[in-house]
């Protein structure tokens, strides 16, 4: 791999659409970059896997802290985690390994697949990719830990409080709760990439702020709706408690985009 030709050499190329890297690689060295990048990814992957059985335990602990949560806040609730099937269990060790593992890998996976595709970038196309690269990263993490830390006590307070005023018998069981976990955790932190793709097509010209300020009563119905489908719960006030930092989230989305678009305007 050498080093960025001098622009001066190719008149037809911009500062910007300057590549970082240029070598002469032939199709079998892609492949053979993209086979080594794939063996990282599964193998940080399987380091992940092999350390949450290690100390499944410890693990599994800190998962049970909504339930252990809500327990103690309701002292006359009581509930043992079941199973109901003789594979249920063995789903449950899936979703703690392989899931868990997914969550945490997920970080060195797009640093490696970064890696992969930065020598084809331009340094402008860097700049861009770069940015979003970390604020995925970060928006996915910080929705996991509110919806881990939020939500989830919440869908299990309104469960245990419906269960009451029924008069129900309390009997979860394993899969069931580590299925809400599953989906919310996941769900929610899929739910907080959303600004970034306003903001690559206000980026790409595809959408503009004053569009997205004129239709800001449509994407709060719209917001509400994604709440509805994300959370379990039909009540208000869980789906307002995830739908509030959404609606916060298309704000700071319409602020960058006019960044971007102020940039651009800039520029041209």
């Amino acid at each position: 791999m050498r080093e960025v030709e001098d622009i001066n050499e190719d008149p037809l190329r911009s500062d910007d659409e300057t590549l970082l890297w240029e070598k002469p690689m032939g199709f079998f060295d892609h492949i053979e970059d993209l086979r080594w990048t794939l063996v990282k990814c599964v193998g940080i992957f399987l380091i992940f896997a092999v350390l949450i059985g290690i100390f499944l335990r410890q693990f599994n602990d800190v998962l049970l802290w909504p339930l252990n949560s809500v327990q103690e806040s309701n002292p006359d609730f009581v509930v043992e985690l079941g199973t109901i099937s003789v594979m249920e269990s063995f789903t449950v060790l899936i979703q703690l390994c392989f899931l868990g593992a997914f969550v945490l890998a997920a970080p060195f996976m797009l640093v490696f697949i970064g890696q992969f595709v930065s020598p084809a970038l331009t340094e402008r196309e860097l700049k861009v990719v770069l940015p979003l690269c970390i604020a995925a990263m970060i928006l996915f993490l910080v929705g996991a830990i509110f919806s881990f830390g939020f939500l989830v006590p919440s869908t299990l307070r309104v469960s245990v409080e419906l269960n009451e005023f029924f008069n129900f018998v309390t009997r979860w069981t394993a899969g069931s709760y580590y299925g809400l976990l599953t989906w919310l955790v996941l769900g929610v932190g899929a739910s907080f990439e959303f600004p970034l793709l306003i903001v690559m097509l206000v980026y790409m010209g595809i959408l503009t702020t004053a569009a997205l300020k004129k239709y800001r009563r449509h994407a709060i119905v719209a917001i509400f709706i994604v709440a509805a489908i994300v959370t379990p719960t039909p009540d208000p006030f869980t789906q307002t408690l995830f739908a509030a930092p959404l609606y916060l989230l298309f704000e700071l989305s319409i602020i960058a985009g006019a960044r971007v678009e102020r940039s651009r305007a800039a520029k041209d």
